[in-house]
């Protein structure tokens, strides 16, 4: 593909492109092509090898069609990886667990690096124990750290010991907000074969909001930890080429309304129609009234509206973007790439999209969403006949799996949600609080939260809730007693400006204190409530309500005891802590009384567009920017006085019950032993359809009954310090015995029983299944998964193919996969097979009790038939075809190597 090649000149310096232009000349139409699709574009003619990125590949990506009857996949290699700590941990683990490997066979452990940029933000973790001081912050560091010591240990050492990874200690800010006002180059520049190459910045991370950077013209989105580890090691990221919903904006918002309130109504919107697996790009006049942040705050929530992405094309306002925040060479560079090559958004394009969407900013109005779900947006002028619903039971309850899978995989916790029960009539309670009697009751704020990724990147929302709570101190108005506040900015730039507009103190005066630099409340970090208000709501069943300016607002995940949870902008968050209750209409009542008895309506103190523009412009520089991420992966004296191993290979502690070296180099052997035939297999888990990564990985509280908390006691932790199976993912042994080991799945060995039990053959006795793939293992006997149609549904999750592997588990049959459980089960070396049309475990007469022989195996290639043989008790055979889902030649290589890291370690050893 060098006949695409061309040079660009930067104020004076030249740079190679891979050139859209000169390929329009061969390929002509790239100009009706929407934006996001030319990105991908670039990316394939770029990485053309022949081999894993083929003709075949460009033709269909430059031929992108509006709609596809059938998925059409192609590699992708984003140009770097952006991880969050609870996600991130498993990969540094496993990184850590190469170099050992390579150090024991005498290669230089420090050739395991990742190959492609990896920024990993220590951001999941904080949790709001302390508020309404101003030494809350120092004193929820101080648990944090306290709570985390080992997995920061094990991050601290790799800040210093791999090469192409930087760590962001606690306190740096938030992922998504990170990337966006300092991780992201928007074009990167990389110097290769002696010339240096510009090409897009793309991205994923593994956390779901790695959206946000769709605002900054940067492609990205969120994936599960083996697809991370898999491109953080030069290999390419499948995907299926996506529809492109327009979204045209039109009109300008009017005064009054945030951007809060738009990103709402385009989720509610956006699902409404329907964008799955899609892209949505935005296009029309009112993409240029909107400034950066306003669009990284709609990108954000594409996970809620369902998109894969929701992108926004560069244009002058990303170039004004990275000069505000101190990258001015990079916005030079910026404008130029993206004028020469196709990627610059002028505004009188016309692409041709699947589908387009109009949305008129004109008709935006104030709002919130929930009680439960992002998209169920609510006027504010409705809110109080919501309520009533409310209490009714009338309401969304059904949530998207992947939406909540993504949410404890990230968040590392579960909670369970209760039935919803009809209250009639408001129930109340009175309270003591420190010495105050107060009346709490249906409908009462306990949560209000400035908090997330989504709105404290943006300084529009955040002064404009400063301004409000300047001007409700001034009327003389206090935030209710039963209300726990806080503020959770998503960088440091964010307290920098509040106090540089003298806004900080009145949002502090109101107990809006900085309590964190993280992700808090919308994960569940919310902390625990005043102990009598917690009393009150369980003895009562009170309803009691959460507002928070996040992206998620799922039942029971805000505060196990909080029902009821509001999606709301910043200044919205203050006004409701003010008014201490959610059925109350702020468009016609009063927010409170002054204390002379007077009525304080909110239309009265609601900030102007002006007052906010004006200060915005007087607070914001480029070098509050530079100055603050200056010395960002320094991190503070908790980070500086924290312990941590040095050397090129992990020290691990023998003691620790939260990092463990994960056996995946066991009997590692430089030349590879080609995979045989499967013989002898047993049935570990006979299942049925819709079978989600949530029943399969480990994932919630650890029962102390089961494996996993058998084990944690053996090693002297109390149940009440168990923590979560997510908190505890960098510990394999924990892990393993978490999987398959839900409460819910439903093992047709061991029916009508429920949970984490399987039968052992030929004994057919009852166990664990962990215990029961002991046993096997011990006995030599390999093992199987027969499942039904749709397996391994909801989120990517890494340890439902780990724990599937470390399990003992060679190869899984079912009617369907999900597509990236079925590629993460290949990145683990384990084989996805597939019944033919029409057959399945029960069709064939098989009930798990069989024998299993699978051949064909050893000169195994893509969507190859292979033969099973199932032998009964009474000795009958069945046997049936079943086809591989190893889809493409890397697919083939994953497997025959055992899986993707030890494929990358063979590589380095070939090399050296």
């Amino acid at each position: 593909m060098e006949k695409f090649k061309t040079a660009l000149d930067i104020n004076g310096k030249s740079c190679r492109i891979y050139s859209l232009k000169l390929l329009n000349d061969e390929y002509a139409g790239i100009e009706k092509i929407p934006f996001s699709i030319r990105v991908l574009i670039e990316n394939i003619i770029r990485k053309f090898d022949g081999k894993v990125v083929s003709e075949d590949h460009i033709r269909q990506i430059v031929r992108w069609k509006k709609r596809y009857d059938k998925p059409v996949e192609i590699p992708f290699y984003p140009s770097r990886v952006i991880m969050q700590d609870f996600t991130g941990v498993p990969g540094v683990v496993d990184l850590a667990a190469m170099r050992d490997a390579a150090n024991e066979l005498g290669i230089d452990p420090k050739k395991v690096n990742p190959l492609v940029p990896v920024d990993l933000i220590i951001d999941h973790s904080i949790q709001i124990d302390f508020f309404g001081t101003e030494d809350a912050y120092r004193k929820n560091l101080e648990l944090e750290y306290k709570r985390n010591g080992e997995r920061y240990q094990l991050l601290k050492w790799a800040q210093h010991a791999f090469d192409n990874m930087r760590v962001f200690p606690p306190g740096a800010g938030i992922i998504h907000q990170v990337n966006l006002e300092y991780i992201a180059r928007v074009v990167m520049l990389e110097e290769k074969d002696g010339e240096v190459l510009a090409y897009p910045d793309t991205v994923v991370g593994t956390d779901s909001h790695t959206t946000m950077i769709n605002g900054l013209g940067v492609l990205g989105w969120g994936v599960g930890g083996i697809e991370a580890e898999a491109v953080m090691l030069g290999q390419p990221y499948y995907m299926k080429i996506p529809e492109v919903v327009g979204v045209r904006l039109v009109g300008e918002l009017p005064e009054g309304v945030t951007t809060t309130d738009l990103v709402l109504t385009i989720t509610q919107k956006l699902r409404d129609y329907g964008v799955v697996e899609k892209f949505v790009e935005f296009f029309g006049e009112g993409v240029k009234k909107l400034s950066l942040p306003d669009r990284a705050t709609i990108s954000n929530m594409a996970p809620e509206y369902g998109a894969t992405a929701g992108y926004f094309p560069i244009d002058e306002e990303t170039v004004r973007f990275l000069r505000l925040t101190g990258r001015e060479d990079t916005a030079d560079l910026v404008e130029a790439y993206a004028k020469e090559n196709m990627l610059f958004y002028y505004g009188n394009e016309k692409i041709d999209y699947t589908d387009i969407i109009e949305i008129d900013l004109s008709k935006i109005e104030p709002s919130l969403a929930g009680p439960s779900r992002p998209q169920d947006r609510i006027s504010l002028k409705d809110m109080k006949k919501s309520f009533i619903d409310l209490l009714n039971c009338n309401y969304g309850r059904d949530i998207d799996i992947k939406g909540i899978t993504a949410f404890e995989d990230e968040a590392g916790k579960d909670m369970e949600v209760g039935q919803c029960r009809i209250h009639k009539g408001k129930k109340v309670a009175k309270i003591d609080i420190d010495g105050e009697q107060v009346v709490i009751g249906d409908g009462s704020v306990v949560i209000a939260s400035i908090t997330s990724c989504t709105n404290t990147s943006n300084p529009s929302v955040l002064i404009a809730a400063g301004l409000l709570a300047k001007k409700v101190v001034e009327k003389g108005l206090t935030v209710k007693p039963f209300v726990k506040t806080s503020f959770a900015p998503g960088s440091r730039v964010v307290e920098e400006y509040l106090k540089k507009a003298d806004l900080l103190p009145y949002l502090e005066a109101l107990r809006f204190h900085i309590v964190g630099y993280g992700c808090t409340t919308c994960i569940g970090n919310s902390g625990p409530l005043h102990p009598q208000i917690e009393k009150a709501v369980k003895d009562n069943d009170l309803i009691v309500a959460a507002v928070l300016s996040g992206n998620r607002n799922f039942e029971a995940r805000i505060h196990p005891d909080v029902k009821a949870n509001y999606l709301a902008s910043p200044p919205l968050v203050v006004a409701y802590a003010v008014a201490g209750r959610t059925d109350i209409d702020l468009t016609t009542e009063p927010i409170g009384k002054d204390p002379n008895g007077e009525p304080v309506y909110l239309k009265d103190i609601w900030p102007s567009q002006k007052e906010i523009k004006q200060i915005m412009e007087k607070v914001l520089d480029p070098h509050m920017f530079k100055e603050k991420y200056s010395n960002i992966l320094e991190g503070d004296q908790f980070w500086k006085e924290l312990k941590a191993p040095t050397g090129e290979t992990f020290n691990w502690d023998p003691k620790s019950t939260y990092i463990r070296k994960p056996p995946y180099f066991e009997g590692f052997t430089v030349d590879l032993v080609s995979p045989s035939d499967i013989k002898n297999a047993r049935v570990l888990e006979l299942l049925g359809d819709s079978v989600t990564t949530d029943h399969i990985s480990p994932a919630g509280k650890i029962p102390p009954d089961y494996p996993a908390g058998k084990y944690l006691i053996e090693h002297g932790v109390k149940p009440e310090d168990f923590n979560s199976y997510g908190a505890r993912r960098g510990n394999h042994e924990v892990m393993v015995r978490g999987t398959f080991a839900n409460v819910r799945i439903k093992n047709k060995l061991v029916a009508p029983k429920e949970g984490g039990y399987t039968l052992k053959f030929p004994e057919k006795k009852e166990m664990f299944v962990y215990d029961a793939a002991v046993e096997y293992q011990k006995e030599g006997v390999p093992l199987i998964v027969l499942g039904g149609k749709e397996y391994g549904t909801g989120s990517s999750r890494d340890w439902a193919a780990k724990g599937t592997k470390l399990l003992g588990v060679k190869a899984v049959i079912v009617k369907s996969f999900e597509r990236i459980h079925r590629s993460n089960l290949v990145g683990m070396g384990v084989l996805p097979l597939v019944f033919r049309e029409g057959e399945g475990w029960e069709e064939l007469g098989l009930d798990g009790s069989e024998i299993y022989d699978i051949t064909g195996v050893q000169d195994i290639y893509p969507g190859k038939e292979l033969t099973v043989r199932a032998k009964k008790e009474n000795g009958k055979v069945i046997e049936f075809k079943v086809i591989s889902r190893l889809d493409t030649v890397v697919d083939v290589e994953y497997f025959k190597n055992g899986g993707i890291l030890p494929m990358v370690l063979r590589k380095i050893i070939k090399e050296k």
